[in-house]
């Protein structure tokens, strides 16, 4: 019996604890190396067949790697996990290793800037049809399906307004419709403790995990779980042939974040809800986007699907830009970063500091409002956050 077997909770307190069987070292060594010694022929051509034969070449495979794919992997209740070095380099192997000339896709049209751009703009040089659409018109994603529709992708919830899919909802459409499309959910605001999309019907989970599984501002990755056969076509091609190998040192890192991503997560959603609440009765607001708050239009679907709420909301500022700038610029314990799922609470202004070079009526048409801030929540204390908050609006004209 290894930890494997056990609950999520002693999964993730016991992550890397099994690994080092040299020293019996209680944490699990970071495997600084390129390369690997063999015994013989035989063991190096299986390991450059399939990475549970051992490892040969850290691009391919490496110990420290492996474990952090196998610990999402338990979390996630999937056969098997694989790691890279961002999150955009696992969604770049995915594609490029399960679609082809000719191939569908169909993706929510609120979906990461890379993502984006992976799909609308790289991706269609070369034969691969996309289809974009708000994924919560569940008609419109029936109509969108097609006969050589390969794969549906979406997040949930969505970055960065906050929108919630019906995961089980979207797979009953896919399913009923007859389609063989691969079903893949970007669930990294979720993470395992809150969202369990597999067990919804998803077939593949992505993870950035440079955000709340690593939970300390870094290190940089990204995670993929789902079937063993997926996972090591996913080796085979997107991993050992295109390159986009996760470092050890990271790795090791995000093994360290899973150790306590439960608690943290546990606090900063309590810090969210109550920020949340916060700001839906403040003068200055115009709106505040949290799936906890009943005035969510998703409100029900996050119940029956999340454990929890979330540490993420956007809220609008009245006063458009000029009082999301004059917010940015008047906070003092929140800092002003474009991530987030760290320990510090981290604020922005899309329309001034991430989307500013998307034209006006696009960015609008995408929710992205002149006067939206996002707000990820960390592990400061919640009065001091929520005062720090109350002194900025304090200087806004709305």
């Amino acid at each position: 019996m290894t930890i494997y077997d056990y609950s999520p909770s002693t999964i993730a307190a016991r992550v890397g604890t099994e690994v080092d069987g040299t020293y019996h070292s209680l944490g699990i060594p970071i495997y600084m190396t390129n390369n690997y010694v063999f015994d013989n022929a035989e063991e190096a051509k299986n390991a450059t067949q399939s990475p549970e034969f051992g490892d040969c070449y850290t691009r391919i495979s490496n110990p420290t790697n492996n474990e952090l794919g196998k610990a999402v992997a338990a979390l996630e209740g999937a056969e098997m996990g694989l790691p890279f070095a961002s999150g955009a380099a696992a969604f770049s192997a995915l594609t490029l290793t399960l679609l082809k000339a000719g191939d569908h896709v169909v993706c929510d049209d609120t979906c990461y800037a890379a993502t984006n751009y992976l799909l609308s703009t790289l991706l269609v040089k070369f034969g691969v049809e996309v289809t974009m659409l708000d994924f919560t018109n569940y008609e419109g994603v029936q109509k969108a399906l097609r006969p050589n529709t390969k794969l549906v992708y979406f997040e949930t919830p969505c970055n960065p307004t906050m929108k919630v899919i019906d995961i089980a909802r979207i797979v009953q459409i896919v399913k009923n419709s007859g389609s063989e499309a691969l079903l893949v959910t970007d669930s990294t605001f979720a993470t395992p403790f809150i969202t369990k999309p597999l067990e919804l019907g998803i077939d593949v989970v992505l993870h950035s995990s440079t955000k709340f599984i690593c939970g300390h501002g870094d290190a940089v990755g990204g995670v993929l779980v789902g079937p063993q056969s997926i996972i090591e076509e996913i080796w085979t091609v997107g991993l050992k042939n295109l390159g986009g190998c996760a470092s050890p040192f990271n790795s090791f890192l995000m093994l360290r974040g899973i150790k306590t991503l439960e608690l943290r997560m546990e606090y900063s959603c309590k810090m969210a809800l109550a920020v949340a609440q916060f700001l839906e009765t403040h003068p200055k607001i115009e709106r505040v986007n949290y799936p906890g708050l009943p005035s969510h239009p998703a409100h029900e679907v996050a119940k029956k699907q999340m454990k929890n709420f979330g540490a993420l909301l956007t809220f609008e500022v009245k006063g458009g830009m000029e009082a999301g700038v004059a917010l940015m610029n008047n906070v003092k314990l929140c800092a002003l970063a474009v991530s987030l799922g760290e320990a510090n609470t981290l604020v922005q202004h899309p329309a001034s500091m991430t989307h500013w070079y998307v034209a006006e009526e696009t960015r609008r048409a995408s929710g992205i409002t002149d006067g939206l801030i996002r707000f990820a929540a960390g592990l400061e204390s919640i009065n001091d956050i929520i005062a720090d908050l109350d002194q900025a609006l304090g200087g806004v004209k709305s």
